[in-house]
This record gives C-alpha cells, sequence and structure tokens, in this order.
C-alpha cells in the first residue's frame, strides 16, 4: 500500500495565479510625511541589470562567513524560492530609506558587528551578550518560509537562525511575564530617517509569550547559508511567517520581558490601519487596500492569500 503524505496548510501546491490590476501600499502615508520614495511597483522599471551586479558585489562579502546550519525539512513550501539577489535588493528598512529598491546601497556604512543584545525585564536571567557569543550557544538550523508584507508583496526565502523558544528557556521568563518587547537601534548618524521626530523611534515590536514561544517563531542570523546582510536586518532580526513583515523586526538590540502589551511602531503611528496582531488574512483588508491577493518579488506571478500565510495548522489555536 503506497504512503499517503498529507502537506501542511502552508504547503499546498501554487498552481492557480490569479492577476491583480492593481493595489496601494504604504506611499500614501510616506508621502504624507514628506518622505520620497521609491513604489512598490518601482521593481519592474529600475535597470535591472546594473542593480543586480551591484547587489551580487555586495553579497560577496556575507557569503564568506558561512554558517552551520543544517535545513529543517519540516519547514518548507512547494512555491519556488525567491533568488538570492532579488531578495536582497528589494526590502522595507525605513530607518534607512523608504525606497525598497535602494535600500541595499544606503546600508552599506552600516556595520553590525560587534553588536551586543540586551534580555531584560521579567525573567530570572538577564543577559547581555555579543551576538556571535549568542549564536555558538543557540541551535542553529535552516527553514524555508513563506515571507508576506501587508503591502502585498511576498518571497520564499531559506533563514538561518534558532527558535525563539530556546532562548525563551534560557533566561527563564517568570509567571508575571505576558509578553516580549523588541528594539532596534538608534543611531541618526547611520539611518537618516531617524532624524523625523514625527516618527517614533527606535522601532519597537512586540510578540505575546504563546507566540514567541510558537514552533514557528525564529531569530535569525543568516540567509541563504550565511550572515545576514544589512539590508535583511543584521545581525539578528525576527521572523514570525503567519504575521505581515513589520512585526519581523530587523537589528535587534534588546529583548524585554514585561506584562504590558507593547505598542509597536506602525500600530502607534496608524492605529487603525495596524493592529498589534497583524496576522496574514485575506479576509481582512487593510484600510486602504485588498490583502485577498499578493505578488512575489521579482515576477508578475499572483496568488490568493492563505490565512495565517498558509501556517494555520501551528498557529491557529493561539487566538
Amino acid at each position: 500500500m503506497a504512503n499517503i503524505r498529507i502537506p501542511k496548510g502552508w504547503e499546498i501546491p501554487e498552481n492557480q495565479v490569479t492577476p491583480e490590476s492593481a493595489y496601494i501600499n504604504r506611499r500614501k502615508f510616506i508621502r504624507d510625511l514628506g518622505i520620497v520614495g521609491a513604489g512598490t511597483l518601482s521593481l519592474f522599471g529600475t535597470p535591472a541589470c546594473a542593480q543586480n551586479r551591484g547587489v551580487a558585489k555586495q553579497l560577496e562579502e556575507y557569503k564568506k562567513h558561512t554558517l552551520d546550519a543544517e535545513n529543517n525539512e519540516k519547514y518548507t513550501v512547494t512555491r519556488p524560492q525567491t533568488d538570492e539577489i532579488t531578495a536582497a535588493t528589494y526590502n522595507n528598512y525605513y530607518e534607512f530609506t523608504s525606497s525598497k529598491t535602494t535600500v541595499w546601497k544606503r546600508v552599506e556604512g552600516f556595520e553590525t558587528r560587534p553588536w551586543e543584545i540586551e534580555i531584560s525585564g521579567m525573567v530570572e536571567n538577564p543577559m547581555k551578550l555579543d551576538v556571535d557569543e549568542l549564536i555558538k550557544q543557540m541551535p542553529l538550523e535552516e527553514r524555508i518560509y513563506r515571507f508576506r508584507c501587508v503591502e502585498t508583496w511576498a518571497m520564499v526565502v531559506p533563514w538561518v537562525g534558532f527558535p525563539m523558544k530556546a532562548l525563551i528557556d534560557k533566561v527563564q521568563p517568570k509567571s508575571s511575564a505576558k509578553y516580549v518587547e523588541m528594539l532596534t537601534f538608534f543611531d541618526p548618524d547611520i539611518a537618516p530617517q531617524q532624524r523625523d521626530a514625527r516618527m517614533p523611534w527606535p522601532y519597537l515590536e512586540g510578540l505575546t509569550i504563546e507566540e514567541a514561544m510558537n514552533e514557528l517563531t525564529l531569530l535569525v542570523v543568516g540567509v541563504y547559508g550565511h550572515i545576514l546582510p544589512p539590508q535583511h536586518g543584521a545581525p539578528v532580526r525576527l521572523i514570525v511567517p503567519w504575521k505581515y513583515g513589520f512585526k519581523s523586526i530587523k537589528s535587534i538590540v534588546s529583548i524585554k520581558f514585561t506584562d504590558k502589551k507593547p505598542r509597536n511602531f506602525w500600530n502607534r503611528l496608524l492605529p487603525r490601519e495596524y493592529s498589534f496582531e497583524a496576522n496574514v488574512n485575506p479576509n481582512v483588508p487593510h484600510p486602504r487596500w485588498s490583502q485577498a491577493m499578493e505578488w512575489m518579488i521579482g515576477s508578475r506571478d499572483r496568488y490568493p492569500t492563505k490565512i495565517y500565510n498558509g501556517y494555520g495548522d501551528s498557529v491557529a489555536h493561539l487566538y
């Protein structure tokens, strides 16, 4: 008798491509703040060959620093993996610029070594560690995840990191801790948009303890087999694949355990548009655009959005 394998929700074949005529992203908000940047669809209008050569040269240095991490076959998808140059060319990193296709240039002076991370708050074992020391202590693995932005673009990326639960077990939160608050760096001399006082810098994000302990929640230190380039959030970032990308905070300097729900960056700016949960849901539109469809960066392929980004088997019970 043949073995019958029942795929996880995120492994459902992607064979129904539906075109989407247009959508709106956060450009309007950025323009309202007086910050002018490239639009989401500009990837198709740039001098791609020259840009790709520049990104490829930039990546050479990071490819020298490989990470010893085996692929965890439990976490994979059937949708094609995004090309590394494409993934490194198209990024949101508002600290540096609102132009997604030029972030890779703007971060070239951003030094991510040495780098310390402080774990504090309601824990039995607070600590402050150099990121490379932390990497040595944690169980690294590669996981291929879907990644879905609130602006409706998506990619598939092989991240290298460790379950956040491994760090939580190490610091031992107190029973009174209900949330995990994460903070990124603050250095306006390096990140020019942090000079804008209208935006609540430094970038802050948060999860419930239950979300942070979930098997999918990953603290990421590498991508495509090597350490993170700056545009991906070096040297350490969060990945929560069932949530919109803005929840996956970059360049973390502080992880704090607290009994108060954090007011994350985008929720503080536009509370009616960006929730604390921010779970991917095709049935709940953003106030200014639909979430029913998504498009893969580097192509014009459109796909129906999946509830929880296809990870409902692992996270639906949290809600």
